[in-house]
């Protein structure tokens, strides 16, 4: 079982992730800006069943599985890095753009929703290097079932993720319009982003085999 230590340290690296924009927080405000919070809260729930189907595929062996193949578990490791310098930069480049820019997206049955919300978080890269590449990084053989971490950290994920795009959404419509009135806080909340992915991605693409 994770010690107090390793749970406190996941959540502030799943709280940094789910803050940071990416294609779940993008298309949760355009719906819910669009078509209201009802659908996005559909939405939302799609994007939550993503969440446990990619905890689970870790929980029964993903993770496993790269702490038998070192080199496999290294490269995830610098490409999760690669992938946060990527958001970083699309976060701090000339021309960027914040996912609260305001967007126009064509009304969806609840059924369309939900689904678009499983699929969106299911080709979203940013999650499967959040299972993939970081998750690992706190499973610890030593502290018992790898089985058990995995759900564990993997529950701990949804909880943070599910809950802050659930504010961001539900905040969106009053958010996005001021925002948008005011270049200058869509240029801090960039800033402020990109520096963190940055933070994270180096801390990630310096571990070494002996960390985890």
């Amino acid at each position: 079982m994770p010690d107090f230590l390793t749970v406190l340290s996941f959540a502030v690296v799943a709280l940094i992730m789910a803050l940071s924009p990416g294609p779940n927080m993008i298309y949760l405000v355009s719906r819910s800006i669009c078509q209201g919070r009802i659908a996005g809260l559909i939405s939302l729930g799609g994007v939550a069943l993503g969440f446990l189907f990619y905890m689970l595929c870790t929980a029964f062996g993903i993770t496993a599985l790269l702490f038998a193949v070192p080199i496999a578990y290294d490269a995830l490791r610098i490409a999760g890095a690669l992938y946060l310098l990527y958001l970083a930069w699309n976060a701090l480049k000339p021309g960027g753009r914040s996912p609260f820019h305001l967007r126009r997206l064509n009304p969806n049955s609840p059924y369309k929703l939900f689904i678009m919300g499983f699929m969106t978080n299911l080709l979203n890269p940013k999650i499967a290097i959040m299972y993939l590449s970081i998750l690992p990084q706190f499973i610890h053989p030593g502290h018992g079932s790898i089985f058990i971490q995995s759900i564990m950290l993997g529950s701990e994920q949804i909880i943070i993720g599910t809950l802050v795009n659930g504010v961001v959404l539900l905040m969106a419509s009053s958010i996005s319009p001021f925002l948008n009135s005011h270049p200058r806080g869509l240029l801090v909340q960039r800033w402020l982003m990109g520096s963190v992915l940055i933070g994270l991605a180096v801390r990630l693409g310096g571990m070494h085999e002996n960390a985890r």
